[in-house]
């Protein structure tokens, strides 16, 4: 059984895993996918990728990856594509504009980058899967054959 802290703590991250997640993936990702044939041929390329492909790149950091994480799916992953996308923001798309104007990919970046260290905590379906797979190592026994073999 967790302790109070444990179980305080797993309800924090779910908080931010869904706060974040949902704002991300709707207030910036879904627009970027549902109009992306229109601003893919001028959307910035600061990584030398090509126009399109630097869009593809976006929307599936901040829509799809964003939805990862509200899940508690593949967290430590989606994560860091949100961090390295909010990076990239941050430091080459918004460049030389006020820190103001950065904030929303700061705070992005700041959340990706914490989930990534903490990872999703106990309500999550990381630990879902990792607990069922233990499951399975286990009744497998050390050798990989099913147990009384």
């Amino acid at each position: 059984m967790a302790s109070k802290k444990e179980a305080f703590g797993d309800l924090g991250l779910l908080i931010l895993r869904i706060g974040a997640g949902l704002q991300l993936a709707f207030l910036h990702g879904l627009d970027k996918l549902r109009h992306f044939s229109e601003r893919a041929p001028t959307w910035l390329d600061p990584l030398n990728l090509g126009h399109k492909r630097s869009l593809q790149f976006t929307v599936g950091a901040e829509f799809f990856c964003a939805l990862l994480l509200v899940l508690g799916l593949l967290s430590r992953v989606a994560g860091l594509a949100i961090a390295f996308t909010m990076g990239v923001a941050t430091f080459m798309i918004h460049k030389g504009e006020p820190w103001r104007q950065r904030e929303d990919a700061v705070l992005y970046l700041c959340v990706g980058l914490g989930l990534v260290l903490l990872g999703p905590g106990g309500i999550s379906l990381d630990r879902v899967i990792v607990r069922r797979l233990k499951k399975i190592s286990f009744r497998r026994g050390s050798s990989g054959a099913p147990a009384g073999e």
